[in-house]
């Protein structure tokens, strides 16, 4: 049976525990990209409590893939000084250090979510797949061959910038209704050429992107791909297409598939409830036979243990429930009797009781580079 507190090896990274940082986008960047103070003390602190994973958020491949303005980027060299502060940091406190790829195609050029109006002020032309908006969008320009090809370029080369920042898990997002998304539904996907039409060219971008990333980062380093196993809409990406997909992508060294769904059409109908996107998960693990994560509405202990003892995912990701509760790991190893997994940190030991712990007693070698 899988333990929530046993480790995870991937290639040559191994996680302490099964718990992760799910990635969440905190739009707070200035229009540079650069991450700043806070998503070090955001990011840290789930690290400091005990996460074996802590990824941070979507980060942009190219200015224009961006949701808003505020979002952070990987698209330059600029980038790499303050992720490599943000990396260090996380794998001082004993966590592995990731980051979550990503594109957003037509729904970008956004006002954070708590702004008004939507569409940003400093916004830009949106791409797609093809012309379609998604709801209230603005309309996206299809993209050419070129455009296809920058951007299979611009997502191996933020991969290279990755692994400079010392990041040692790198996922692609394919999740969402963003752009390898956008491809992937016949919904959103309406092109007639190689790109499009049935699944081998719909696919074709996502198995694009993954060979060129693999490519781009070095063998002992992991690489995952966050998909939607369905679109929630009639005629959409289904379940069963995720489920060949991903045995696509494992042939292409993909290590680990991140499962939630959603997020392409407007009119999707989502059964939400506890663990609501865990049967994709299991449906993936179980059908293409490569190692899963499982997110969404993941917030109690025996919850997350139990569907690891079930077989339906080798990871378990949380991101509201982290939110809420920075230190759910080392509460979830109280809960389930587990105290001899604690990895307290030296300076928060008179604060927690029990018997043998592990202790974080890494140092950073050297100073952090300044923002």
């Amino acid at each position: 049976m899988t333990d929530l507190f046993s480790p995870l090896t991937l290639r040559g990274v191994t996680l302490r525990n099964r718990v992760g940082v799910s990635p969440m986008c905190m739009y707070s960047c200035a229009e540079d990209g650069l991450p700043t103070d806070w998503h070090m003390a955001h990011l840290v602190s789930r690290a400091v409590g005990g996460a074996g994973m802590t990824m941070v958020e979507a980060s942009a491949v190219l200015p224009e893939g961006r949701i808003t303005p505020a979002d952070v980027g990987i698209w330059s060299d600029a980038h790499i000084a303050p992720h490599a502060r943000l990396a260090a940091a996380i794998a001082a406190m004993g966590s592995v250090p990731a980051i979550q790829i990503a594109h957003a195609g037509r729904k970008a050029s956004r006002t954070r979510p708590w702004d008004a109006p939507a569409h940003a002020a400093n916004g830009w032309q949106t791409v797609g797949p093809s012309a379609a908006a998604f709801g209230d969008f603005l309309p996206p320009q299809a993209l050419s061959e070129a455009g296809i090809a920058e951007i299979i370029a611009a997502f191996a080369e933020s991969a290279k910038r990755s692994v400079k920042a010392g990041y040692k898990l790198i996922e692609v997002h394919g999740a969402h209704g963003y752009l390898i998304h956008q491809f992937l539904s016949p919904l959103s996907n309406q092109r007639n050429d190689g790109w499009g039409g049935d699944f081998e060219g719909r696919t074709k971008l996502a198995r694009e992107v993954v060979k060129a990333v693999r490519a781009a980062i070095p063998d002992d380093l992991v690489l995952a791909i966050r998909i939607s196993h369905t679109d929630w809409v009639e005629g959409g990406w289904t379940t069963g297409e995720s489920v060949a997909l991903s045995r696509l992508l494992k042939e292409l060294g993909v290590d680990i598939v991140d499962v939630s769904s959603g997020g392409l059409d407007a009119g999707q109908k989502i059964p939400l409830g506890p663990g609501y996107q865990v049967p994709g998960a299991a449906a993936v693990k179980a059908g293409a036979a490569v190692p899963v994560m499982a997110v969404g509405l993941i917030t109690e202990p025996a919850q997350a243990q139990q569907i690891l003892a079930e077989g339906k995912a080798d990871l378990i990701l949380l991101a509201r429930a982290f939110l809420r509760d920075p230190y759910w790991t080392l509460n979830a190893a109280v809960a389930l009797g587990r105290t001899e997994a604690l990895a307290i940190p030296p300076q928060y030991d008179r604060s927690w009781s029990g018997p043998a712990r592990l202790r974080l007693d890494q140092k950073i070698a050297e100073p952090l580079p300044a923002l």
